[in-house]
């Protein structure tokens, strides 16, 4: 009898991670790995966003986020990276101004892609200085956001005049994330597998503009699967 409940629950574990992995190649993409110094990240590029992909490929290629900080976090909101200024920077230098000498044309695919719980999505100026709500050549950021109750999203939506979709509100409700940043910046991939460092990173120490007291670094990022 033990022999075959043995059997039979590797049968289960098998399948399942079967299961996790052709999920993962039946939603396309690229799969890139970001190992931090907390721990791995696997994202997925979307493909509907191409000039995204292809400028975050080229960045990988290039070694470009390679000992770069996770500059920026905020418990309940999301952590912030690729300030190309942020390598072997000092603790006293304030970040996020960093960048290069380009910005990548809004591809905001709204409402297909918003902004729950893990989503990848690019950083950007204000729309005072951005009306065309153009990325970062660089930075971007993974949403970890909060859980919201039917009465705020309600509220939500009569406040701001929006119409949150089904699948909104339930993701809101059960994953959590930020949907006071939805139509606004563009969001171009979400994290396969991961989210315990991401949340291990939204929970460190933080001091002045949000910078980690002690430093979360990306170690390397790569592409596993294209």
């Amino acid at each position: 009898m033990k022999r075959y409940v043995c059997i039979l629950l590797g049968c289960m574990l098998w399948s399942a991670a079967t299961n996790a992995r052709t999920a993962e190649e039946r939603n396309g993409g690229t799969l890139v790995e970001i190992a931090t110094s907390m721990g791995k990240i696997k994202v997925r590029l979307y493909d509907d966003t191409p000039q995204h992909r292809d400028n975050f490929i080229r960045h990988v290629n290039a070694h470009q986020y390679d000992g770069l900080l996770f500059h920026r976090v905020i418990r309940q909101f999301m952590i912030q990276a690729g300030d190309v200024n942020s390598k072997d920077a000092p603790p006293e230098q304030k970040l996020g101004d960093g960048d290069l000498d380009y910005t990548v044309p809004a591809e905001i695919v709204y409402p297909k892609y918003f902004h729950k719980r893990g989503q990848l999505c690019a950083a950007r100026t204000g729309d005072d200085l951005n009306p065309e709500k153009a990325s970062s050549a660089t930075q971007f950021y993974i949403v970890t956001g909060k859980y919201f109750t039917e009465m705020e999203l309600n509220r939500m939506e009569s406040e701001q005049r929006i119409s949150l979709t089904p699948e909104q509100r339930k993701a809101y409700m059960l994953e959590g994330g930020s949907p006071h940043l939805d139509g606004a910046y563009t969001v171009f991939g979400e994290v396969v597998r991961g989210m315990k460092v991401v949340d291990k990173i939204q929970f460190v120490q933080t001091g002045e503009n949000d910078r980690p007291l002690k430093n979360v670094k990306i170690k390397s990022v790569k592409i596993v699967k294209k």
